[in-house]
């Protein structure tokens, strides 16, 4: 996630407030899901954070700057290493996706964002290359892997599978039924059950 410019103390000397940062960004989402992009207010962002509108340029040069940091502190980040077990793997990234998603204001940028994607095409151009890209490159990785390990399907769809994975809980989401911690153990285990590579006495 894109943080702020780097210091210890503000200007006058005090030091920073903690968690100052993520306030800001709570803030700037929560707007955003308010009002969209366009009329958000960088003012707006500083009174609903408790702060200063000289305090959040100190930390994001400019209002695109700060709604792409929003935006990208929608995806919970999950460890680069890969256990090998594709059920583990995909459960575990699948599980950080379900708590960026359903995070306060989650669902609804990405609303506002979809809202303005003829308006303000950059927004949209942000949001994928920041948050949807991200994500789906690091269900690529987990799939390909389990290709390789031969843990599925040779001729399974890795592509088809990433959109379904994530699709489901958008769709889950909009039907008003918002997937519950279960819900990347059950994904994870109804795609597996179509996919999964059986075992053979001389794979082992």
């Amino acid at each position: 996630m894109p943080v702020a410019k780097s210091a210890e103390r503000s200007p006058l000397g005090r030091p920073r407030r903690e968690g100052l940062d993520q306030a800001i960004l709570d803030a700037a989402r929560a707007e955003m899901a308010r009002v969209g992009y366009p009329r958000m207010s960088v003012d707006a962002v500083a009174k609903r954070a408790g702060t200063t509108k000289t305090t959040v340029y100190a930390r994001f040069a400019s209002k695109a700057g700060l709604a792409t940091a929003a935006l990208e502190s929608l995806r919970e980040s999950t460890p680069r290493h890969l256990t090998g077990e594709v059920r583990h793997d995909l459960i575990e990234e699948l599980t950080a996706f379900r708590e960026g998603a359903l995070r306060p204001n989650g669902l609804a940028m990405l609303g506002a964002v979809l809202a303005e994607q003829h308006e303000n095409p950059e927004l949209l151009r942000l949001f994928r290359k920041h948050v949807v890209q991200p994500r789906r490159e690091n269900l690529r990785r987990i799939l390909r892997a389990a290709l390789e390990s031969r843990q599925i399907d040779p001729d399974a769809d890795i592509e088809v599978a990433i959109t379904m994975l994530v699709g489901s809980l958008e769709a889950a989401s909009i039907a008003g039924r918002p997937p519950g911690k279960d819900w990347p153990a059950r994904v994870v285990d109804a795609w597996l059950g179509q996919n999964e590579r059986p075992h053979h006495p001389a794979d082992r």
